[in-house]
Parts: C-alpha cells; sequence; structure tokens
C-alpha cells in the first residue's frame, strides 16, 4: 500500500512539475504594461505612416498608436517593416500590432486576430494621360495590352487581380515606387487605397487623372495581433470604441485623407 501511495504521489509531482506555471504564464497585456512600451509594426506609405523633412514617422497610423499609447500610460516603439513580411514579423514576436492600414481579409484572419475597424479605405485608380489617356472604365484596364502597379502584398493587389484579371501586373515592395512606375510611362495605371491615388493626380496633375467616378473595393482597416491573445483584444477594442464614439478617430482622418495641410511636411520620394 505504502508503496502505491508513493508511486502515486511521484506521478503527481511529475506531472505538476511538467505544467506551465500560471503565475509564469503572463498575458500579452500584462508583459505590455511591465515592459512600458507598446511596440508597433507597420509599414511605410502616404498618408498611413511616411517620413517627414526630418525623418520622423507621421501620419494617421502614427498619429492613431502615439494616442493609443498615451491614452494607456504607455511609450511608442514604431518598428517600420516591409509590407510582405509584416505577418511573419508579428508571428515572430518582432513587435506587439500591426498598426498600418492592414485591411481585413479571411486568409489574413486565418494568420492573426483582428480588432474591430478603426478606419475605412477604399481603392482607386490613378491612370497616366498619356498611356491611357481614353481609358475611363474598368473595362478599358481589363485587357492584356494593359499594365498595372500595385504595392506587393497589398489589399490593392488583390484588387487588381479581381477586378483586371487580363491586365499584367507589377508589384513593388514600396508604394512610391509602384506610383513612379506610371509617372515613367512604364505602366498605365497604379491601384492604392484613397486617398493616394487622387492626391497624386492633383500633384502631378499634368501626368495623372482619375478615370474612375467610383472607388472601387472597400477596405476596412483594424489592428492585427497574435491568436489567442484576447485580453489584448479588448483592450484594443474599447480604446477603438472610445475615441470612435468621442470622433478623434474620425478628426484624424479626416485630416490626412481629405487635406493636404500636411503634405510640405512630408520627406521628398513618397
Amino acid at each position: 500500500m505504502k508503496k502505491l501511495l508513493a508511486t502515486f504521489v511521484a506521478v503527481i509531482t511529475l506531472l505538476f512539475a511538467s505544467m506551465p506555471s500560471l503565475a509564469a504564464d503572463k498575458t500579452a497585456l500584462v508583459e505590455i504594461k511591465e515592459r512600458g512600451t507598446l511596440r508597433v509594426g507597420l509599414s511605410t506609405f502616404v498618408p498611413w505612416a511616411m517620413r517627414n523633412k526630418q525623418g520622423e514617422l507621421i501620419g494617421f497610423e502614427v498619429d492613431v498608436a502615439r494616442r493609443l499609447a498615451e491614452d494607456a500610460g504607455l511609450k511608442v516603439e514604431f518598428i517600420p517593416t516591409a509590407w510582405d513580411g509584416i505577418i511573419p514579423a508579428l508571428l515572430a514576436g518582432k513587435f506587439d500590432v500591426i498598426i498600418g492600414g492592414l485591411s481585413i481579409t479571411p486568409q489574413r484572419n486565418m494568420s492573426v486576430l483582428f480588432t474591430s475597424p478603426y478606419a475605412h479605405s477604399g481603392v482607386q485608380l490613378a491612370a497616366n494621360k498619356t498611356t491611357a489617356g481614353d481609358k475611363t472604365a474598368v473595362t478599358d484596364f481589363n485587357k492584356r495590352s494593359v499594365t498595372l502597379a500595385v504595392r506587393r502584398g497589398a489589399f490593392t493587389a488583390q484588387t487588381a487581380k479581381k477586378y483586371f484579371p487580363k491586365a499584367k501586373l507589377r508589384q513593388f515592395d514600396d508604394e512610391a515606387q509602384a506610383f513612379q512606375e506610371v509617372l515613367n510611362g512604364n505602366a498605365h495605371a497604379v491601384l492604392a487605397s484613397s486617398p493616394k491615388p487622387e492626391q497624386m493626380a492633383i500633384q502631378y496633375n499634368e501626368k495623372l487623372y482619375i478615370p474612375l467616378t467610383e472607388r472601387l473595393d472597400r477596405g476596412s482597416e483594424a489592428f492585427a495581433i497574435r491568436h489567442g491573445e484576447f485580453d489584448l483584444l479588448n483592450f484594443f477594442n474599447n480604446w477603438i470604441l472610445l475615441r470612435t464614439e468621442d470622433g478623434w478617430l474620425k478628426e484624424r482622418h479626416d485630416y490626412w485623407f481629405t487635406t493636404l495641410d500636411w503634405q510640405n511636411d512630408v520627406a521628398e520620394g513618397q
């Protein structure tokens, strides 16, 4: 009997020793609080996030992340990341959250956990007046003779394949490169989230125009975190709710997306 009891005690001890300590399993939110810094992954593209002439990050996403950290009593660390590697970098623990104009899609949702949307964008075309000046409809651009430029891995790349399956697609790591391809006449048009196409058409009105009267697919942008981080999800969702209700998110979105008041601050080439 004693031998059986001793064996039972040994087995139970071994089981408890092999189980992770509940106290040691800190939640994502607790880790951020203890660190005192929210690490934010983003990719630069106007007007979501870009560099000013002093080399500092500015833009809608930057305002959102800074206000979020401020409200929580945290510092913020921005970690610029190439767009096509931003989700793998999140999953690898390089940062806590993606706040970078990431649209919700079922495919992405298989890899990350999305918050409630905090912004909504639309996809628009900016076309070259010389090479595409007679094109004014979706069907005009859905041809094998047409070349379109997009940012690699972005929601706009999916939109291009959906509406223009016959067109040639050139993908670039940086959105500025995609626009430059059209400005140089090497592509007929570029797809990007509004208001970038409209703003570029104003800035380069001698070279670019907006051929479509209606925007293409509407995107819903959200923060992205790792699966299972439900405490962090709750915190972010409540923050988005509060800043939506008090109008702050709309005010900052309108500033960056419906005005060009900030344009002179942006570094060249963005």
